[in-house]
């Protein structure tokens, strides 16, 4: 592991300071509107500077993804979303935090839609974010499954995809019409119907022809 210097402390200072004042900007004024010029005033930079230390606003705008999530998790034990119902309980809670912060969540839109094209530099931030997602959700299931008696669902993988997909969805449907969609309340009402799907089952939609 390389020392670290009085020069290099310094710099990623300067990187941290960076991406709070971009989470500020962008959080604002929105991932199109929010410009290097804007961080770059606000934290005594010149544009230049800014790209010095992350090379391109679309890169920036990933670290500022990646330092949004570690901040979410911050105060919470080991710095890591819990496991089991309270992993549930932080991604509702989540969705209200996000309902307060419209130009992080068009940044994370945009740049996970972008990132399925070939060759994107989200792409493998994406694909990590969702695999590790996807793991954890599953292993929550898992764990509420057990304590509540549940032996055989096969439906926790797709619980799993299902969460998540919703929750990006939602995101969507709100930024096009925040005065429709009230992203808090649906995602806790999707998050816990999915839940309740994984562990308790209904009746097929078919059994409701008449």
């Amino acid at each position: 592991m390389a020392k670290e210097t009085p020069r290099t402390r310094a710099a990623q200072h300067k990187r941290i300071e960076i991406l709070k004042a971009a989470v500020e900007i962008f959080g604002s004024k929105g991932s199109t509107n929010g410009t290097l010029a804007d961080v770059a005033e606000q934290v005594g930079l010149t544009h230049a500077g800014v790209l010095h230390h992350f090379g391109s606003k679309q890169k920036l705008l990933l670290e500022v993804l990646a330092y949004r999530d570690q901040a979410d998790v911050a105060e919470l034990a080991e710095q890591h979303i819990p496991g089991g119902l309270e992993l549930f309980l932080h991604l509702i809670r989540t969705a209200y935090v996000n309902a307060h912060r419209p130009g992080i969540v068009q940044a994370y839109t945009v740049l996970s839609s972008e990132s399925v094209t070939e060759g994107h530099p989200g792409r493998e931030y994406f694909e990590d974010r969702y695999t590790t997602l996807r793991r954890e959700v599953t292993e929550a299931f898992e764990e509420l499954c057990a304590a509540e008696g549940v032996t055989d669902s096969g439906a926790i993988a797709h619980g799993a995809a299902a969460i998540l997909a919703v929750m990006d969805g939602l995101q969507l449907q709100w930024l096009l019409h925040p005065e429709v969609v009230e992203l808090g309340e649906a995602s806790e009402f999707a998050i816990t119907a999915i839940v309740n799907g994984v562990l308790h089952p209904g009746p097929a939609l078919e059994s409701y022809r008449k």
